[in-house]
């Protein structure tokens, strides 16, 4: 699994239509993805993974001169579905606390900061 942010630099106040084309990269892949405000992140083999990665620096490069690229890798062989397992497992981490001390758990729309 990888989190990564990539956006071109020097290029602008905006980076949206940069960000558009690496998200289509992304998305047109076919791997397990998700967006939010700060990473997009996939799922799958080493390769296929980096590939996209590759792809997406260089959609984002169309834009610019220079591009930045920030990356983080969960390396777990023969796990998949883990984007959303580890998700499921810190919520129902939460619950457990929640419901020892009489509580409901985490308030919506909290997001987690790390998971395992």
């Amino acid at each position: 699994m990888f989190a990564f942010s990539v956006a071109p630099s020097g290029s602008g106040d905006s980076v949206a239509a940069a960000v558009a084309d690496a998200v289509a990269v992304v998305r047109a892949s076919g791997l397990p993805n998700h967006t939010d405000s700060m990473f997009t992140t996939i799922e799958g083999e080493w390769d296929e993974c980096l590939d996209v990665i590759r792809r997406a620096c260089e959609a984002v490069g169309r834009h610019g001169d220079r591009v930045s690229l920030v990356l983080k890798a969960d390396i777990r062989p023969g796990r998949t579905g883990e984007m959303t397992a580890k998700v499921e497992r810190l919520e129902a981490a939460l619950q457990d606390r929640g419901n020892a001390r009489g509580q409901d758990g985490p308030a919506t729309g909290e997001a987690p900061v790390a998971t395992d």
